[in-house]
């Protein structure tokens, strides 16, 4: 009687296992062999292959970069560019002279009439 109580205690882990062993056991059976997927992939393997041949070679052929290669263009596209200060475009005015200075701007364009 004890074994059978042991079974009952594991049967759970024996469904898995037996179920486990199954799908494994038919998906070896179903599935294609190694030579076959081999035969039909060797194309991509072969290309996979060549390139990391090529991107080791250049890496140990290329000269080495300095540290702060592409700091400049990593600020750009960070969006973080150096600050510009902008200077004045009126230079010897007065603060007072300010106001009458764009007034005279304002007064100089001609006014469009054509629309």
């Amino acid at each position: 009687m004890a074994i059978p109580a042991a079974i009952l205690k594991y049967r759970l882990h024996i469904l898995v296992a037996v179920i486990l062993s199954l799908s494994l056991l038919g998906l070896v059976l179903l599935a294609p062999r190694f030579v076959t997927l081999l035969a039909y992939f060797w194309p991509l393997f072969l290309s996979t292959a060549l390139f990391l041949v090529a991107v080791v070679f250049f890496g140990k052929t290329s000269p080495p970069t300095p540290d702060k290669a592409g700091e400049g263009l990593l600020d750009y596209v960070a969006g973080d560019p150096d600050p510009v200060v902008a200077e004045p475009i009126v230079h010897n005015l007065k603060p007072d002279d300010l106001g009458q200075h764009q007034q005279d701007e304002a007064a100089a364009v001609p006014a469009e009439d054509n629309y």
